[in-house]
């Protein structure tokens, strides 16, 4: 398994805070050639509706409002609530490709998705 603080710091990510629902993907390597032996040519997998990816940092979830009556007595600035992903990092991601954004940073290509467009993740543990 990839180990994401390692690489998040090896890559200059520990800078980056993902915000809300979103998550930071980089893309899996993608196969050469089909299991017939068929060669693909370089830009095939990035054509396809999905995509494949390791998750390396979440936002902090879906915010939830705050439902208490707006009294005298209670204080105005109480801390903004999450309700928390089902992603982590280090799980392996199948996303929709059409709803992802690709950025590069520092020379590398990745992917931010929010969470609604994961269609599901592999862990190696539960």
């Amino acid at each position: 398994m990839l180990d994401m603080e390692t690489s998040s710091r090896q890559n200059g990510l520990e800078n980056l805070i993902v915000i809300g629902d979103r998550v930071l993907i980089q893309p899996g390597n993608a196969a050469k050639r089909t299991k017939s032996g068929l060669y693909l040519p370089a830009g095939y997998q990035e054509k396809e509706e999905v995509q494949s990816g390791f998750i390396l940092k979440c936002g902090p979830g879906y915010a939830i409002p705050n439902m208490e009556a707006e009294e005298s007595w209670n204080p105005k600035d109480q801390e903004l609530k999450y309700m928390p992903l089902q992603v982590q990092p280090g799980d392996l991601a199948l996303f929709m490709l059409k709803s992802a954004v690709e950025i590069k940073y520092n020379g590398e290509k990745y992917f931010i998705v929010p969470q609604s467009a994961i269609l599901l993740v592999e862990r190696d543990e539960f």
